[in-house]
C-alpha cells in the first residue's frame, strides 16, 4: 500500500498542479490548517496550486457561489443558513468543533449576569459570534432580549476597538484580539470553548457543481489539511510561523494561541461533520424566520461525510497518525451526521 501511495504521489508530482482558490473568512486558529497546508507544501503534494484569499462573511460564501473560490473554510452556522436558501452547497468535512471565543467586558463588570441591559458588540445581527454569544448567555439565564446589540460591521479587531473605545460594554472575541484588552484590565468572563453544549464548527464548504467537475478535489483537500493538522501538533515553531504569514501578530501572542489549541486538541484529526454540531446550530438560532427556514431544510443533502468515511476505511488516517487514532475514528464515526 505504501509503495502504491508513493507511486501515486510521484505521478501526481509530474502532472501540472491544479490551480484553485481557497477562502478563509477569519484570521484565527480556525484557519490554521489552510495556513500550514500552504506554507508546508501539502497542497502541492496532492497536486494543487492553491491561493489563499481572505474575505469575511458573507463575501466568502459569494466567492464559492460564483466559482471564484473552489472551497471556503467556513463556520457551520453560516453554511447552514446559506444552504437553507441554496441547495447547491456541500460540506465535505469539518476541521474544528470548538474554538476560543472569550467574552470580554468593561473593567467594572464582574459577572455574565451583570450584562443584563448592557451593550454588546457584534459584527452584525445573526452572524456566528452573535449566535455563540446568545448560546453562551443562556448558560447564565440570559436571553438575546436582555442585551442591547450593537452591530459594528467589522471583524474581531473592530469589535475589540468598540469595547476599548467605550462604545459598548462587552463583546465576544477570538485570540489574539482579546489579549491586549486583558492586559489593559478588561475582564474575561467566560470562554465558549469551555461549554460542551456550544459548538463553533468550521467546515470545508464547496459547490456541488465544483465537486462534480473535480471529483477528487474533496479527497485532495482533506488529505492536505490532515497532514497540516499533523504538522500543527508536531511542530509548534512551524505552526506559529505559518500563522504569522497571514496574520502578522507577535510570536508570543501566536504561541499563546497555539498552546490553547494544542492543549485542547481543537483541530480535528478525523474531520467528520458531527450530528451534535448541526443540532447545536439549530438550537441556538434566535431569528424566527431563519430558524424556520433552517429547520425545514434537508441537511442530508448538504453534509457529505463519505470521503472521510472512505479514507478511514482505507486506513489513511491510521497510516498518517498511527494506530492510536483508531479509537478516535470509531468515536467520531458514531457521532458523524448521516
Amino acid at each position: 500500500m505504501r509503495r502504491a501511495c508513493a507511486l501515486a504521489l510521484f505521478l501526481a508530482a509530474l502532472a501540472p498542479a491544479q490551480k484553485i482558490t481557497l477562502n478563509y473568512p477569519t484570521r484565527s486558529g480556525a484557519s490554521w490548517p489552510l495556513f500550514i497546508a500552504k506554507e508546508g507544501g501539502y497542497y502541492q503534494k496532492y497536486g494543487l496550486d492553491a491561493t489563499l484569499v481572505f474575505a469575511g462573511h458573507p463575501s466568502g460564501i459569494a466567492m464559492v457561489v460564483s466559482g471564484e473560490a473552489q472551497m471556503a473554510s467556513y463556520s457551520l452556522e453560516s453554511v447552514m443558513q446559506a444552504a437553507a436558501r441554496d441547495p447547491n452547497f456541500i460540506v465535505v468535512g469539518s476541521s474544528l468543533n470548538k474554538a476560543y471565543f472569550a467574552l470580554m467586558t468593561r473593567k467594572d463588570i464582574g459577572s455574565v449576569k451583570q450584562l443584563k441591559g448592557k451593550r454588546l458588540a457584534v459584527s452584525f445581527l445573526g452572524d456566528p459570534p452573535y449566535n455563540y454569544t446568545v448560546a453562551l448567555l443562556r448558560n447564565f439565564g440570559l436571553t438575546s432580549r436582555d442585551i442591547q446589540w450593537v452591530p459594528v460591521g467589522a471583524d474581531a479587531n473592530g469589535r475589540a476597538a468598540a469595547l476599548a473605545g467605550g462604545r459598548v460594554d462587552g463583546t465576544l472575541l477570538t485570540p489574539p484580539s482579546y489579549f491586549r484588552l486583558e492586559e489593559s484590565g478588561f475582564n474575561r468572563l467566560a470562554n465558549v470553548a469551555d461549554y460542551d453544549n456550544i459548538f463553533a464548527s468550521t467546515t470545508y464548504l464547496m459547490r456541488k457543481t465544483t465537486v462534480a467537475a473535480n471529483p477528487k478535489l474533496p479527497e485532495q483537500l482533506i488529505k492536505a489539511h490532515a497532514e497540516a493538522i499533523k504538522r500543527f501538533y508536531e511542530d509548534k515553531n512551524f505552526a506559529v510561523k505559518a500563522y504569522q504569514v497571514y496574520d502578522p501578530q507577535s510570536t508570543g501572542d501566536i504561541e499563546r494561541v497555539y498552546d490553547g489549541y494544542a492543549k485542547g486538541n481543537l483541530l480535528e484529526r478525523v474531520p467528520f461533520v458531527l450530528a451534535a454540531a448541526l443540532k447545536s446550530v439549530l438550537d441556538q438560532q434566535t431569528d424566527p424566520q431563519i430558524a424556520a427556514a433552517m429547520k425545514a431544510a434537508d441537511y442530508r443533502k448538504l453534509v457529505d461525510n463519505s470521503t472521510v468515511d472512505r479514507l478511514m476505511k482505507e486506513g489513511y488516517f491510521e497510516a498518517l497518525f498511527g494506530p492510536g487514532i483508531k479509537a478516535e475514528e470509531q468515536r467520531k464515526s458514531k457521532l458523524a451526521y448521516r
